[in-house]
């Protein structure tokens, strides 16, 4: 997924992989290697990010023994076709927690837009940034953060960790298995042409559809019912007063 001609559909084999003690941050490492000429398709961990961010700025506290990995693509899709995007990364991300988890271990479940929650709890973030480059070429970056062994308190939600809710393996293991089903779910994605089915793939992973929710905007506070989201990405929420809202960015909070 290093063009914009053709297929994208994407083996495992296809992503380079390096791996660094400490970085500022792997979404920060992945873009200076855009702006160096990298063909994309490569992933970059850290064992520790002194720099870490989430999403709208916030800190993204980086404690060894968690995951921070983040895919670089160099024109994965059309311009278009980009804000589905991130649905297709937290269905990824989504299936390689389930796989590494134990029988009987509490739901894992995506809260809209795409972090992971582990029996109601946050255990992983994902924050996608884009670049545009030289000659009309444009810079795609997945980051992950997911809490394997320790969970940083971040004020906003309950957290937990892979190993709190009984997953025995290292962020190395869990990297693994995100290697494969990220390829999963690019391919099912398809730069864009996969839309609908990763959309029916997110809404079967979804916590929160059909019921009462809060989303906090920067401006005011919205209540009403999750009703899904639309070909965007964008959260349906209907408020009792007309079409659903459409919304794009937000804090989710459910119950």
């Amino acid at each position: 997924m290093t063009g914009g001609q053709g297929s994208g559909r994407i083996s495992p084999d296809e992503f380079r992989h390096i791996a660094l003690a400490e970085t500022v941050s792997t979404n920060s490492e992945c873009l200076a290697r855009a702006r160096e000429g990298d063909p994309g398709n490569l992933w970059i961990t850290a064992a520790r990010q002194t720099g870490g961010r989430g999403r709208r700025g916030r800190e993204w506290l980086s404690e060894p023994g968690n995951l921070y990995a983040s895919l670089l693509l160099i024109d994965p899709a059309p311009v278009k076709h980009l804000h589905s995007l991130p649905l297709a990364a937290a269905v990824a991300v989504h299936r390689a927690i389930r796989r590494v988890m134990p029988s009987g271990s509490p739901e894992v479940a995506i809260k809209w837009p795409n972090d992971i929650l582990i029996d109601g709890r946050k255990t992983c973030g994902i924050l996608l940034e884009g670049e545009a480059l030289p000659e009309g070429r444009h810079a795609l970056v997945i980051g992950c953060g997911v809490n394997v062994a320790v969970m940083p308190e971040t004020g906003l939600y309950p957290v937990t960790s892979l190993r709190r809710e009984g997953a025995t393996i290292s962020a190395e293991e869990l990297f693994a298995h995100l290697f494969v089903t990220m390829a999963e779910a690019l391919s099912i994605w398809d730069r864009g042409a996969g839309i609908a089915a990763i959309i029916d793939q997110w809404k079967a992973a979804a916590k929160g559809i059909g019921e009462a929710i809060t989303v906090n905007l920067p401006d005011r506070s919205l209540g009403g019912r999750f009703v899904g989201i639309d070909e965007d990405g964008r959260l349906l929420l209907d408020t009792g007063s007309g079409a659903p809202l459409a919304i794009a960015a937000g804090d989710v909070f459910l119950g």
